[in-house]
């Protein structure tokens, strides 16, 4: 069994296919799909798809950073009332990002704190978007003693130092699409990362692996990032599955039981 521990599967990109893309997937042996939030507009149909696919979907809840603003305490309350009536797994996805623009770094770093310290609050981990802003991220989960919470870095694309540090702070490495691209230098990173420490996401519908590139992503290409992994690594793809299915389980299942 197969687990997608990033999936975007209640956006509009798959609202005409939905049941098709899910039966595509377990054919696939992808049973289980994580599913991050963005924001306030996202949420309800996570929720109603959570529902609808209620033993093989788990719902995260957080703020994207990308989707923060100057009122962003605001979004963040609206958004934390849901917890009182769905038991959300984790706080996701949440971070900073500073691809595109810097100008509310101040408001992205207090939101990511915010929501790290729901975290603690809840008891349940994090899944955290880095877009060059690693070490702005690492010094807000040093000072925040994260060490309980764990969690997972999303589409990670660092460096052999950047996963070390990340490790010894009790997190889990997502690794998606990006190991398949010609042009990553990720599988010479990820051959020396322990599979015991990585879990395996898709990010559907964004970054496809080759050779589906460029065209929407979805749960059952998980397949193909297991087998890259499995051919770097120099292991068995049924191992692979096991490994970062029983890594899942560890993260965000092992005081709850009772959700599996």
């Amino acid at each position: 069994m197969l687990t997608d521990s990033h999936t975007h599967l209640y956006l509009k990109n798959f609202e005409n296919d939905i049941d098709i893309v899910i039966q595509e997937a377990k054919k696939e042996g992808i049973n289980r799909f994580i599913l991050p939030n963005i924001d306030e507009t996202t949420i309800n149909k996570l929720i109603d798809l959570h529902k609808r696919y209620k033993n093989i979907t788990y719902p995260l809840i957080g703020l994207h950073p990308c989707s923060v603003n100057k009122n962003y305490p605001k979004q963040i309350e609206k958004l934390f009332q849901k917890v009182k009536n769905t038991q959300f797994i984790g706080i996701g996805e949440i971070g900073i990002d500073l691809h595109w623009d810097k100008t509310l770094i101040e408001e992205q770093k207090s939101a990511f704190r915010t929501q790290i310290q729901w975290a603690k609050k809840l008891e349940i981990p994090i899944v955290i978007h880095c877009r060059k802003a690693f070490n702005e991220i690492y010094t807000i989960l040093k000072e925040e003693n994260v060490k309980d919470v764990g969690g997972i870095f999303h589409c990670f694309s660092g460096t052999i130092k950047e996963a070390e540090k990340i490790i010894d702070l009790g997190f889990l490495l997502g690794i998606g699409g990006v190991i398949t691209f010609k042009n990553s230098n990720l599988s010479n990173i990820i051959k020396d990362i322990p599979i015991e420490k990585i879990v395996l996401e898709t990010d559907a519908p964004y970054l496809a692996p080759h050779p589906m590139r460029g065209h929407r992503n979805e749960p059952k290409y998980l397949s193909i990032i297991a087998k890259q992994i499995a051919s770097i690594k120099s292991i068995d793809i049924h191992k692979i599955a096991e490994i970062t299915s029983k890594n899942i389980d560890n993260l965000f299942f092992k005081k709850n039981q009772n959700i599996i």
